[in-house]
């Protein structure tokens, strides 16, 4: 189904939410009927405009259609007539939605058969292949409900290539080829089976392993392992558990923390005895196998630990030094690499060392500014490809278009290229040339595309369309006063910019806002307040608690405050952070100053800070605090509940 055409449909269902509450006005009733059955309990048809407004709102499209048929036809006003409309809109657009879910399903289906057809019966474990297949079986699954999905699953010739997969990963995985293993096999597995833990912890260790492989190689960017693991020193490891025994959300958990330590110390062993690739850093054989019958003392004598705290694990941590010295004979830096990583990985996934070399890379990230073409990239799969292009950019309007592959840079094969290679290669000085060699996704034609680049500043906002010049649109419907806001990053100047482009829409009739805030995992908190506190005159807008007391709370201020109108906020999986703050807190039950329309958000509900207090040019992000939303409830931490087995996150 073309993406553009879901999204424009999406915003058409947030914008007919908008309706009943324009036409219907904002506040809705202190009580609804208990009932369907039961008559209307109405002194005015006002009363019954505000029943069936507030029914909509709350998703009850079938009780508030029959709110609407007990209003005796002869005393229906314009108000009613236009919420009939909205009723029967939803069904028109929930019919169609039905339909062409129902269409793609069977043609995903379809196109499963086209390749039974095609691979059957010599369907092989080719890399290739499998990901072909198996893509379009994940596709096939979005438009699937339970029971579709389990015959999907138990289809022959699925279960055949699944199978496959299986047997593929876990043969590249004996062969020391963990990449490999991950993307032709255990990163299908876990799409498929999300609920797996078997699966979902292999494919941790295959990427585990995966990327101690990479820490020991040289890339062909010139940039080597010894480089990236200059300055690093045991002190910042130790100060930085030190400050996170104290400041870290709660208390840690050192027994879990140093079985990851000591895994990763195995798992290190393990890619030297076992790793296809050549490495910056190597060990013999009896030096591996004396480093590994070390740590399996260790592991003996951390299973007959009954109290695990900071000064044992930090004794666990001087002992693998010390065993590194007298087998392995690595550079410390790298073993204090890897050990801290483990640590603080078993905190959370958004605790951890910012070692010298990243405090750049780290930066760009977080002000959204750098030199380059535009374009976000992955490597997910195994291939270097185009995830998307950034409006504004030279890659915009270039030729470059999203899913293609990118083969070469500047001549170079990307096969071997590293993500962050990669990256390094295709950004550069401004005003200089790379030249792509690109594969299209759907024609499979190759080509190569010359890019200059330019200093790229990654626009916050967008509209829903763009106009002849290139400007966005954020008036969705003008005759209604509909418009739209989509904020992509809670950046430092996306208050200023929501405000002005607020003002614009408000001169042009605004009376109904969309938000969009899908796909937007975050940002600086204070943006995220900041935004919130447009819509709200006064009150707590969110609070952080510590592990000890509270920081200062963000507090909502006349000043500034835009017109009561009412607010539709679009959401899915991957709102996350400052997007669930800004949501939650419009939404709240204190203020009501927001519907949300959308799915289960991504469930970060905590506060990351970072601080230069691990000394000599590191620094420590780390979790300092769960956010609450203004009626005191917290946002579900996803990886608090996925560690007791919940996914009501969010």
């Amino acid at each position: 189904m073309n993406t553009h055409k879901i999204i424009y449909r999406l915003i058409g269902i947030a914008a007919w939410a908008i309706l009943p509450v324009i036409f219907g006005g904002c506040e809705p009733p202190k009580g609804t009927p208990e009932a369907p059955s039961k008559a209307v309990e109405t002194d005015s048809v006002s009363q019954a405009v505000q029943q069936i407004a507030a029914e909509i709102q709350k998703g009850d499209f079938t009780l508030a259609q029959r709110i609407l048929d007990q209003v005796p036809s002869d005393q229906r006003n314009a108000s009613v007539e236009s919420l009939q409309q909205v009723l029967k809109e939803y069904r028109r657009i929930e019919s169609d939605r039905q339909a062409r879910k129902e269409k793609a399903l069977a043609d995903q289906l379809a196109q499963i058969d086209k390749l039974r057809k095609k691979y059957e019966p010599d369907v092989a474990p080719d890399p290739n292949q499998m990901g072909e297949i198996l893509a379009e079986v994940i596709k096939t699954r979005e438009y699937t409900d339970d029971i579709q999905k389990e015959t999907l699953l138990e289809n022959p010739f699925v279960r055949k290539v699944i199978e496959l997969a299986r047997e593929k990963g876990k043969q590249l995985a004996d062969d020391g080829k963990w990449v490999d293993a991950y993307t032709s096999g255990y990163y299908w597995l876990t799409s498929l089976y999300e609920d797996s833990s078997e699966y979902k912890q292999f494919a941790e260790q295959l990427t585990e392993m995966a990327t101690i492989e990479m820490a020991l190689q040289d890339d062909s960017c010139g940039a080597t392992s010894k480089d990236r693991h200059a300055g690093i020193k045991p002190e910042m490891f130790l100060r930085a558990i030190n400050a996170l025994d104290v400041y870290y959300v709660s208390p840690i958990n050192y027994a879990e923390m140093a079985q990851k330590c000591v895994l990763r110390c195995r798992l290190l062993g393990e890619v030297l005895m076992r790793s296809k690739a050549k490495l910056a850093f190597s060990a013999d054989k009896d030096k591996a196998e004396a480093w590994l019958s070390g740590v399996g003392k260790i592991e003996k004598s951390l299973a007959e630990d009954k109290e695990m705290n900071k000064n044992r694990l930090l004794a666990i941590f001087d002992e693998a030094l010390v065993l590194n010295e007298v087998s392995l004979g690595l550079p410390k830096e790298i073993v204090v690499a890897q050990f801290a990583e483990a640590a603080l990985a078993s905190l959370d996934p958004f605790t951890n060392l910012i070692w010298p070399w990243q405090v750049s890379d780290f930066q760009k990230n977080m002000t959204k500014q750098f030199t380059g073409i535009g374009i976000e990239i992955s490597k997910a799969t195994g291939v270097l490809k185009v995830v998307s292009l950034l409006p504004d950019t030279p890659a915009y309007s270039s030729g470059l278009d999203a899913e293609d592959i990118i083969t070469a840079v500047d001549g170079e094969p990307t096969k071997d290229m590293s993500i962050f290679c990669a990256v390094s290669k295709i950004t550069g000085p401004e005003n200089t040339q790379v030249t792509l060699t690109i594969k299209r996704a759907i024609t499979k034609k190759i080509e190569d595309i010359t890019i200059t680049r330019k200093r790229i500043v990654v626009p916050p906002i967008r509209g829903w369309q763009r106009d002849d010049n290139g400007t966005w649109r954020h008036m969705l419907d003008s005759q209604a006063g509909i418009g739209y806001l989509r904020i992509t990053d809670f950046t430092e100047n996306v208050v200023a910019d929501a405000d002005r482009i607020l003002k614009e829409m408000e001169n042009q009739g605004l009376r109904g806002l969309i938000i969009d805030l899908r796909f937007n995992s975050g940002g600086y908190l204070v943006s995220a307040s900041g935004i919130a506190d447009l819509f709200l005159e006064s009150g707590l807008i969110v609070k952080s608690k510590l592990r000890i007391g509270s920081t200062p709370p963000e507090i909502a201020r006349k000043s500034g405050t835009h017109p009561n109108y009412p607010i539709v906020i679009l959401i899915n999986g991957q709102s996350a952070s400052a997007s669930e703050i800004v949501a939650g807190a419009l939404q709240d039950e204190k203020y009501k100053r927001a519907l949300l329309v959308g799915s289960r958000t991504y469930g970060k509900g905590s506060v990351q800070v970072v601080v230069t207090d691990t000394g000599d040019g590191s620094q420590l992000k780390y979790t300092m605090a769960y956010y609450y939303l203004p009626s005191d409830q917290p946002v579900k931490n996803r990886h608090v509940m996925e560690k007791i087995g919940r996914k009501d996150w969010g």
